[in-house]
């Protein structure tokens, strides 16, 4: 049987009202053993609330939409970990959306999220997204950018990595161990994370007084597969180099695989360093030099950020740029 609040009220012996200010949490006065019995009823006969007819009244629905452009690199469902504990910690729901960096998926993964009645997107974008989506023109849903910055509408804060100085300092480390000919493998220039990292390794190689050579940036793809296929054709047309900084941990993992199919000994012939620092960095042979972000803490601050935004909490947009960290591990090695 179908249970009901009007149910629920005839057993607990009190009115719809009561039952319907316990269910929405606003029973500050409602005595305890009232408040009780009413939760004791509803789990006796399995109630569940119709969140739907609910959401109709109070305008909230209690989730969250989180876009995310990779569910197979593991620095997302790091990422993903963090907006779940926090959100489940505040009572919240979430709906993950992958998109496969494409923008076309994410224009959808919007408007369904929009269908859903969100109270707020956390939106990691498509490293080849530059403009405004469609759907947001009409909405005023708030949303908090993690990992990649845009300049889209509707935004309330942004959590973000000092991507420029992670980056200056892992090829700082690659230089002062000795490493001369060093190649960046960049992700997309569409994105301003790759940008920022760009500009990182140049603040360091004029730092040591090292020509800057535009031949060695290489611009690809942060997706799974690039960084290997990237090395083979790099050694398959005699590229000198004894250095590589990796836009990410992917590209890097990926090179160390194809320089060692090469018969390439890292990192006593070409030293690697790569950016994230994922779970799989510290396992592989050898391990990865890295800079480390604070992948978990940007996810979890983020639904912080978004829930205090829909309190009321805070009215401007936040800017919060977090430090990244070098690790040193067995990629790279004093010459």
């Amino acid at each position: 049987m179908k249970i009901t609040i009007k149910d629920i009220a005839r057993l607990a012996q009190v009115s719809t009202a009561t039952v319907s200010k316990v269910i929405n949490n606003k029973d500050e006065h409602i005595s305890d053993p009232t408040r009780k019995k009413i939760l004791n009823i509803m789990n006796e006969y399995n109630y569940i609330p119709n969140t739907a007819a609910r959401s109709l009244v109070t305008k909230k629905t209690n989730t969250i939409g989180l876009i995310i452009p990779d569910i197979r690199n593991p620095f997302f469902p790091e990422l993903a970990r963090g907006v779940e504990d926090q959100a489940n910690e505040s009572g919240y729901n979430v709906i993950l959306c992958n998109t496969d960096d494409d923008e076309e998926k994410e224009e959808k993964c919007v408007s369904m999220l929009i269908e859903k009645m969100v109270d707020g997107i956390i939106f990691t974008a498509s490293s080849k997204r530059t403009g405004e989506f469609r759907r947001f023109k009409n909405n005023k849903i708030p949303i908090i950018l993690v990992d990649r910055d845009l300049d889209l509408k509707h935004i309330k804060g942004k959590i973000t990595v000092d991507n420029r100085n992670g980056a200056y300092e892992g090829v700082k480390h690659l230089i002062t161990c000795g490493y001369e000919e060093i190649l960046f493998l960049s992700g997309p220039y569409t994105s301003y994370t790759s940008v920022e990292r760009l500009e990182g390794y140049k603040k360091a190689l004029k730092e040591y007084s090292i020509p800057y050579k535009g031949e060695n940036i290489i611009e690809g793809t942060y997706q799974r597969g690039w960084g290997y296929e990237i090395i083979k054709k790099l050694l398959g047309e005699k590229r000198k180099f004894d250095g590589l900084f990796c836009g990410n941990d992917l590209i890097a993992i990926e090179a160390i695989k194809a320089l060692q199919e090469e018969g390439i000994k890292v990192p006593y012939e070409v030293g690697v360093v790569g950016f994230d620092d994922i779970y799989m960095s510290s396992l592989i042979d050898p391990s990865l030099t890295t800079i480390k972000q604070p992948i978990y803490e940007m996810g979890y601050k983020a639904v912080q950020m978004l829930i205090n935004t829909l309190q009321g909490h805070i009215n401007n947009p936040q800017n919060i740029l977090l430090e990244t960290q070098l690790i040193i591990r067995n990629s790279t090695v004093k010459k």
